[in-house]
């Protein structure tokens, strides 16, 4: 297996290992009894470096869908290994010495593109959020490019005095078939969206997918993001009124443990736990399979479908910690789903989140 150097790990490692959330209880044994093979107390960025070690590697067996740095059930750091499927074969025993977690999640699949062949979706109240929505329409809503069935709006962002849409590329740029320009419904063309007369803006600038081509031989990709030019006119900052509201405008970094939240157009409001950082998966998208890098896992039932792909996740609870933008909702799998750290979409396309 091929050594990286540590050098491009240090800043998040560093970071990293302030924010960890330790979950051993007070006066667990295992803290006088540790497991000779696992990493020391608090050592996030020994399993950052085995993790991007060995993750290649792992990655090459067939079953085995993602990596990430997680927290074990003594509370130390530990690299995770999702699968596909129970019982894969070729796992090593370690990765070189240290032991590692496993868990079964299915594949994992892009987000957007929801029932393409689904009739429109009865709006059943004010805040279903597949309804075609009065303008400006609100954030966490059901939208798409004219050719894709349907997608989420993130948040309304800004450079300057210009505003844009945010949401992913295979919502926004149909997986990097569309073109700028194009017009971008909301709602969605699933959910009864008509071009032009639903237009809320048109494409502006999309971050191109790579995709894997001959598997396994991939390309690592950071984000799946795009922006739409829009108006305040057409375009909300905040949740229909069953949501969390209004995302601040000041970011948060992905922290395992740290609580969760989102609004889309499948699921609308639900709540989950960051169970995963670094995480490098294989995502399963209509026509392709694209691996991802540096992205966030969160765990909960149901807290995402098809349809949620560019939910903006926000951080949970309440206070002046709360609804800080975390990551940018684009796959998922059986139990667990996926996010761009917030900040390289934001960096990206030099914007800012238009919020409170």
């Amino acid at each position: 297996m091929t050594d990286r150097p540590l050098a491009r790990f240090a800043a998040l490692a560093a970071a990293a290992a302030l924010d960890v959330v330790l979950f051993r209880p007070a006066g667990d044994p295992a803290a006088d009894a540790p497991d000779p093979l696992a990493f020391a107390r608090g050592d996030f960025a020994a399993a950052i470096a085995v993790q991007e070690r060995h993750g290649p590697d792992l990655l090459s067996i067939p079953g085995v869908a993602g990596t990430a740095v997680t927290t074990g059930p003594d509370g130390r750091p530990a690299v995770r290994v999702y699968l596909v499927r129970a019982g894969v074969p070729g796992l090593p025993a370690t990765l070189g010495g240290h032991s590692y977690l496993t868990e079964v999640t299915g594949a994992f699949r892009a987000l957007g593109d929801a029932g393409g062949t689904a009739p429109p979706a009865a709006a059943s109240n004010d805040t279903d959020p597949k309804r075609l929505f009065p303008r400006p329409v609100p954030i966490g809503v059901s939208t798409g490019q004219v050719d894709v069935t349907a997608g989420t709006i993130a948040a309304r962002v800004v450079s300057g005095d210009d505003v844009f849409a945010l949401s992913n590329n295979h919502v926004y740029a149909n997986r990097n078939a569309a073109k700028p320009g194009d017009r971008i419904l909301q709602p969605g063309t699933v959910d009864g969206g008509v071009n032009p007369d639903d237009a809320i803006g048109t494409l502006h600038d999309f971050e191109p997918i790579r995709f894997c081509s001959p598997f396994p031989a991939c390309p690592e990709n950071r984000i799946d993001a795009a922006i739409a030019a829009t108006t305040t006119d057409q375009l909300g900052n905040a949740t229909p009124s069953n949501g969390y509201g209004t995302p601040r405008s000041e970011t948060a970094a992905a922290r395992l443990g740290m609580p969760v939240q989102k609004y889309g157009r499948t699921t609308g409001p639900t709540a989950g736990r960051i169970t995963g950082v670094n995480a490098t998966v294989n995502v399963g998208f209509r026509d392709g399979t694209a691996r991802f890098a540096g992205q966030i896992v969160i765990s909960a039932d149901d807290f995402s479908g098809p349809g949620d792909s560019g939910s903006l996740v926000v951080s949970g609870g309440s206070g002046p910690t709360a609804r800080r933008p975390v990551g940018l909702l684009f796959a998922g799998s059986r139990t667990s789903t996926l996010a761009n750290p917030i900040d390289l979409v934001l960096r990206r396309f030099d914007v800012a989140i238009d919020g409170s």
